[in-house]
């Protein structure tokens, strides 16, 4: 007879996640990115051929086709397993960075590593491995983290900061103090860089000057406007109770511009990646001309990657090519004209 395995705890919340920002409104209900208060300069006569706008960058020793990301999403499940090979095939083929899931499942589980094993379909992209930074809190260390670098020939580490999203979950982990001083043993030590990355809520200016002094090779701003794990876990709570929690953090958070600036003024040496709600290339243009490196984006990909890896490449070509353009109609021929472009405010 067969032994039929029961799922983890950690692969069933896995899958509930992935449900949900497939099927239900997980957006936050009156917060947004910021980006909308800010436009370029419409150039009429830019004096440049929109052909010969140049995308490319470079990051961590990677060459890049332009400066998106699609951002840390899933793995540990055969839906995330799927998920993955489409977004690393179609970064492969496009030429752009792509961060994995946190890789705890997998190593709780090593029967769940090839859910992440996305180097046989895309073996020189920009790659990130991705773990929770409270794990460090809860009997995870250098070791760990180098496992989960090796075990998927990652470029470099990202440590999400997810603070609210395990305060709302009944089954959350919410050990928070005494962690900064593990991220810097992590940093220190690891043959990688680390990147720090938020979740939906962004970072605030102590807590990226703090990040900085620890030894993050960057910082992922992901802020408010997109994705509301508050909301997500809203939709997973086990009763009406845990639900009212969840739902009364709906819109907390910092806007993602918001966040960039706090960001950039804090820590004016480190790169710094603008995700949480870009919905599009002039979203991406927008944060490159506030000095981001790249621009992530996720739930976009999400929701391509569980058509076809052809609606993954089909949506990176609307991206990129929005960025080109944004960059032609704004008069900047490159990234480094990009970054000098100012932006103003609108009402």
């Amino acid at each position: 007879m067969t032994k039929v395995t029961q799922p983890s705890l950690t692969e069933r919340r896995k899958d509930d996640h992935i449900r949900i920002n497939l099927d239900e409104n997980v957006q936050f209900p009156r917060v947004t990115t910021g980006l909308e208060r800010l436009r370029f300069m419409h150039q009429a006569l830019p004096e440049l051929d929109l052909e010969a706008v140049d995308t490319r960058t470079h990051i961590f020793g990677k060459s890049l086709s332009s400066p998106l990301l699609i951002s840390s999403m899933t793995g540990g499940t055969e839906r995330a397993r799927q998920i993955n090979l489409a977004l690393a095939e179609a970064a492969r083929s496009a030429g752009i960075a792509l961060g994995l899931g946190s890789l705890r499942a997998a190593l709780e589980d090593p029967a769940l590593a090839p859910t992440y094993d996305v180097r046989r379909v895309a073996p020189n992209i920009l790659l990130f491995a991705n773990l929770g930074a409270v794990q460090l809190n809860y009997g995870y260390g250098l070791e760990q983290c180098q496992r989960a670098v090796d075990l998927v020939g990652a470029d470099a580490l990202i440590l999400h900061f997810n603070a609210l999203q395990e305060a709302v979950q009944p089954e959350g982990d919410s050990r928070f103090s005494g962690l900064l001083a593990r991220v810097e043993t992590i940093c220190r030590g690891l043959t990688v860089p680390v990147v720090a990355k938020e979740v939906g809520w962004g970072f605030s200016p102590q807590a990226a000057r703090q990040l900085a002094d620890a030894g993050v090779a960057a910082i992922d701003v992901a802020g408010s406007g997109g994705t509301s794990w508050s909301e997500v876990e809203y939709h997973r709570a086990p009763t009406a109770q845990h639900a009212n929690v969840a739902r009364a953090f709906a819109d907390w958070g910092i806007p993602t511009a918001d966040s960039l600036r706090y960001v950039r003024e804090a820590a004016p040496d480190l790169p710094v990646f603008a995700s949480g709600g870009l919905r599009d290339g002039v979203d991406i243009a927008k944060c490159i001309a506030l000095g981001a490196e790249l621009g992530g984006m996720a739930g976009p990909f999400l929701k391509a990657a569980a058509q076809s890896v052809e609606a993954v490449n089909k949506l990176i070509w609307e991206i990129t090519t929005q960025l080109r353009v944004a960059m032609f109609a704004a008069g900047a021929a490159d990234i480094a004209a990009l970054r000098q472009t100012p932006l103003y405010p609108v009402s």
